[in-house]
């Protein structure tokens, strides 16, 4: 998978909050919706499939902070929740 990311220069991982309400990732999980679009803490837009973070997903919805690693050709290596 790759994630789209702007506003280079890059680095290979990206940290950003991440509150989807449970209702609005009923778009994404219906099809309606296929991609996920952040802002970094750095300020990039940051663009991956949706389904990346359907593991997260809860009766309140999707919340806390993510980090996102790629590799040098914008492949998507890992998203994992932080602690």
């Amino acid at each position: 998978m790759t994630a789209k990311l702007f506003d280079l220069p890059m680095s290979h991982t990206v940290y950003f909050n991440l509150n989807i309400l449970y209702d609005d990732y009923l778009s994404f999980y219906q099809g309606v919706a296929r991609s996920v679009s952040v802002v970094a803490d750095d300020g990039r837009r940051i663009e991956f499939p949706a389904k990346l973070v359907q593991r997260y997903l809860t009766r309140e919805g999707i919340h806390g902070r993510f980090e996102l690693s790629f590799d040098e050709h914008h492949k998507l290596i890992a998203l994992r929740r932080m602690a």
